[in-house]
């Protein structure tokens, strides 16, 4: 059953409407080269609003400033609880654009000189994605707190095991920066879950689909044909980032593409597939379906729904068995700190890594997270290549 003033709540808590979906429509026909870097400006009224916890500045470190600009993208270099004091890039240009974005004047050539420096705190890993397993490892040996870009291993399901018992054994903060954590409607749906407002998730959807107009180059063309479930993230957060829950079990499926970077025989990975869409056992119990594409053409970008035993939410609309619902609004930034891209949240996630340093406490997208995320897709693809074998996921829980 439909409660109206659950919907109208819920509509104005997200700030979505008809008038918000059409603005969405005209910002995508005008969509800069790289899908998902769209900017959404700070509200400098709830900016006003923010209360700080420590007038402390992190000292902090950031590399990798490659063809997406990572480094520079979630705000860290305008934290009002943040120095950022050295840069690092492989290519000098690219470290010296990275150190004038950010107002720094130390850089170092490569992470590995980098976290020599005992001044420094906490690092953000913005390099390429087979490293990030490696380069947090190697930040995390240094006794420095990290972030990284994801997702957060790369092909080797050992790497995971790796990774987990090494921010297990430090002690210190380990955080991905998963996008869809943040977007208004997954922010939204979480609060619901926890509030008891959904129940436990009966079927969930997450769907990552990148326009394929053009290849996006990279670091040693690690992007080009790699399988589309070893960047599973942006879709898997529609379950994982909802209930801080995993998947146990898949089914998967690929299509061969038509492009020609993705056949087998012109890529590294030897991957046949341009779409892989995988079906989940839950944690709960229940199923959710995670698609990722590289193959198709038109309205791109991260979206999913989810139906619970108690309530649903599909696009902008609850709908479900409680009338009140908790505040949905994602709350104020600091000043200065914007929301950014992909869905406005890269601003947030920036802002959630200080906050857990600040306040010694687990991040959002902590190890756990982050591992059931990737890992689940990494065991998808094999099942795709087995075409459709039912497998097993490993599990990772703090």
């Amino acid at each position: 059953m439909q409660r109206e003033a659950s919907r109208r709540s819920f509509l104005k808590s997200a700030g979505w409407g008809a008038a918000a979906l059409g603005a969405a429509s005209l910002a995508r026909a005008a969509e800069p080269k790289i899908q998902g870097f769209e900017q959404e400006k700070a509200d400098s009224a709830a900016a006003r609003t923010w209360q700080p916890v420590s007038d402390r500045k992190i000292r902090m470190g950031i590399v990798g400033y490659g063809v997406c600009r990572f480094g520079s993208q979630f705000s860290l270099q305008h934290h009002p609880n943040v120095d950022v004091v050295a840069v690092s890039d492989l290519f000098p240009d690219r470290c010296a654009a990275l150190a004038r974005e950010c107002r720094c004047e130390k850089t170092y050539p490569s992470l590995e000189e980098m976290v020599k420096d005992d001044s420094i705190e906490a690092i953000f890993v913005a390099t390429d994605a087979p490293s990030h397993c490696r380069h947090c490892i190697d930040v995390l040996a240094h006794g420095k707190h990290v972030a990284t870009a994801v997702p957060a291993i790369w092909e080797h399901l050992e790497d995971g095991d790796r990774l987990f018992e090494k921010v297990k054994q430090s002690g210190l903060v380990y955080m991905m920066f998963e996008t869809s954590y943040y977007h208004a409607d997954l922010f939204a749906m979480r609060r619901l879950y926890q509030a008891g407002k959904l129940g436990q998730l009966v079927y969930s959807e997450g769907e990552y689909y990148h326009d394929a107009c053009a290849v996006i180059d990279s670091y040693k063309g690690w992007r080009i044909g790699l399988p589309p479930q070893w960047y599973p993230t942006h879709s898997n957060a529609y379950y994982v980032g909802v209930t801080d829950g995993s998947f146990t079990e898949v089914s998967c499926m690929g299509m061969p593409s038509v492009r020609n970077e993705l056949q087998p025989q012109n890529n590294v990975y030897k991957n046949p597939f341009g779409t892989e869409i995988a079906l989940f056992r839950t944690s709960e119990g229940g199923m959710s379906r995670m698609a990722v594409s590289w193959d198709t053409p038109g309205y791109g970008g991260e979206v999913g729904r989810v139906r619970g035993q108690r309530g649903s939410v599909t696009g902008t609309v609850y709908q479900g068995l409680d009338g009140d619902l908790p505040d949905l609004a994602r709350p104020p930034l600091p000043p200065g700190v914007q929301p950014g891209g992909h869905g406005g949240s890269h601003g947030y996630l920036g802002h959630e890594f200080v906050m857990s340093i600040l306040e010694n406490r687990k991040p959002l997208v902590d190890i756990s997270a982050a591992l059931n995320m990737t890992v689940a897709g990494i065991v998808a693809h094999q099942s795709a290549l087995k075409d459709g074998e039912l497998m097993t996921i490993p599990q990772y829980r703090r």
